[in-house]
């Protein structure tokens, strides 16, 4: 699967000036219009699922290209920028509290469009908020989220996530296009420029041992407490130790939550959830659940999860003088090899390339 899902972006200050916001809306409705007449819908949508592509937008509709707030401000501005529906393509969601009024903004449009599937585009917003918050434990917490569809039911999804000790971004993006399942791999691609060393990933599909000891241990009555118990009893002669021991190998973060929703557990037991994706799917199973039974799996049943960050590439190339760091040529010519490939779908002729080019440019910069 190509894989273009994460950017990591420092936390910037400040407000975007009107000035700016305004002109923004303007210049990217004019681009939404030039994409979904020459391309389509669902190739916007795609684009939208490509992070590099995402943040060229963000640069050439004037925002800082490697601030945070590019994100929730740009999809803001493509938000409003498409408040005329006849554009063919639909946006809910966004930061803060915008976010959590996504559901309700998805069956105010599924009312005027009886074409589109609210309940699918509501389970797909619902379960990739959950996933990447519950099932990719990598230290970000999610305050943005915001789904793009059309009347055919494809969608792309972009979320952002903070972690608050770098005080760091990291963005995550979804598409239906290249999605075969919501708990596995489910993101239209990784990329960034800092990987952590250790993180637990139940996505990955070096994951699915673990995520079967997870479901198996939460269908069985009492079994999650009675594995606690055993936990806390290696903690006290010496966790590391009886780790190394088992194992051969030392853990070096291992950070057991101290409170579990026992009425998720007990729901889980009840349901008997056949995959993990049902279990997250229950109200109340969330990280600090998944974490606990992930490291029960590990240190109880010597199954490991994935620990690698899935982080593949840089969302930029680099600057000429190592700012904010060297240029990675592989990098750079991915992303000419990216460009190349998107010039021959387009299959138009030069010269109409050139004509809506200048016209683009006029509207822009108007001569006096």
């Amino acid at each position: 699967m190509r894989r273009t899902g994460y950017a990591y972006l420092p936390l910037h200050t400040g407000y975007v000036p009107k000035w700016l916001y305004n002109r923004m809306v303007d210049l990217g409705e004019k681009i939404l219009y030039i994409i979904i007449e020459d391309f389509g819908v669902k190739e916007l949508l795609n684009r939208l699922a490509d992070p590099i592509w995402f943040q060229a937008l963000g640069c050439v509709l004037g925002f800082d290209w490697h601030s945070s707030g590019l994100t929730t401000v740009v999809t803001s501005a493509l938000k409003d920028a498409c408040r005329n529906e006849d554009i063919g393509i639909f946006i809910a969601g966004g930061k803060g509290i915008h976010a959590r009024n996504t559901i309700d903004e998805i069956e105010g449009i599924s009312h005027r469009i009886d074409a589109i599937d609210k309940e699918k585009i509501i389970y797909t917003s619902r379960i990739a908020a959950k996933v990447d918050n519950t099932l990719l434990l990598d230290g970000y917490y999610l305050y943005h989220h915001t789904i793009f569809f059309d009347e055919h039911n494809n969608w792309s999804i972009i979320q952002q996530g903070m972690n608050p000790t770098i005080k760091y971004a990291r963005r995550y993006h979804w598409a239906s296009s290249s999605l075969s399942s919501y708990v596995i791999e489910p993101h239209s691609g990784m990329i960034g420029d800092l990987a952590h060393r250790e993180v637990i990933d139940l996505t990955s599909r070096e994951s699915s041992e673990t995520n079967r000891v997870i479901i198996d241990i939460v269908k069985e009555k009492d079994r999650f407490k009675k594995d606690l118990d055993n936990m806390k009893y290696y903690s006290h002669i010496g966790l590391n130790f009886w780790i190394e021991k088992k194992t051969g190998s030392r853990i070096k973060t291992l950070a057991m939550p101290t409170r579990i929703n026992w009425k998720a557990i007990k729901k889980a037991y009840e349901t008997q959830p056949s995959n993990l994706e049902e279990l997250i799917s229950i109200r109340g199973i969330g990280p600090s659940t998944i974490r606990a039974l992930s490291l029960i799996s590990e240190v109880i049943y010597g199954v490991e999860p994935s620990k690698r960050d899935p982080v593949r590439y840089t969302f930029a190339v680099g600057g000429k003088d190592g700012v904010p760091f060297p240029i990675d040529k592989d990098v750079y010519d991915e992303v000419i090899s990216y460009f190349d490939e998107l010039a021959s779908k387009a299959n138009l002729e030069r010269k109409r390339i050139i004509n809506r080019l200048s016209k683009l440019l006029l509207y822009i910069n108007p001569i006096k």
